[in-house]
């Protein structure tokens, strides 16, 4: 399921609107140009997860509260049936797909990601707060952190401090499907 751009901009909008915070001042504080943020809000752009992550973090709220508009109950267990998770976009044309977006006071999201190939594709390095596993399902994976390249083949995996700049890319002509954790 994939809920819709302008749904989530405006749960977004609402929340700093609630709390009181101007555009400018959440943008300073997502560390983002304001006529990004603005394009986000209006839901002219779709927000990135990471992006949506940060929000999440300043207003002490789930990450799936943000992307569902319903405030996880679950507090034993969740399942996600297999393409029943919620999708969002995080960079790019990756597709994300949150796998326990019903589940409450969770210190790490998992997603499954695809990623597409494209020939000659440019890495986007990005970093934030936390740690970060990935397990190559499907394809190969050009991971670049800190200034190493390594390719990652399926059953291969993954960790590290995602506060270093990292970026990726499919390798070896086709799209590459990751089981992604993030904390």
């Amino acid at each position: 399921m994939k809920p819709h751009i302008k749904e989530i901009a405006s749960r977004i909008r609402f929340l700093r609107e609630d709390a009181g915070i101007s555009r400018e001042s959440l943008a300073a504080s997502l560390n983002i140009p304001i006529d990004q943020y603005i394009a986000y809000e209006a839901g002219e752009t779709e927000f990135p997860v990471s992006i949506m992550d940060d929000i999440a973090t300043y207003f002490n709220i789930e990450l799936s509260t943000i992307i569902t508009g319903e405030e996880p109950k679950l507090k034993i267990y969740c399942v996600t049936r297999s393409g029943k998770g919620v999708t969002a976009k995080r960079f790019s044309d990756y597709n994300y797909e949150a796998l326990a977006y019903k589940m409450a006071n969770k210190n790490m999201e998992p997603f499954l990601v695809t990623i597409p190939y494209e020939e000659d594709a440019e890495i986007v390095f990005h970093s934030h707060p936390g740690k970060e596993f990935e397990f190559i399902l499907e394809g190969s994976l050009e991971f670049t952190i800190n200034g190493k390249t390594i390719t990652l083949r399926e059953g291969d995996s993954i960790f590290l401090d995602s506060s270093y700049p990292h970026g990726i890319r499919a390798v070896g002509g086709k799209p590459c499907r990751v089981l992604a954790v993030i904390n």
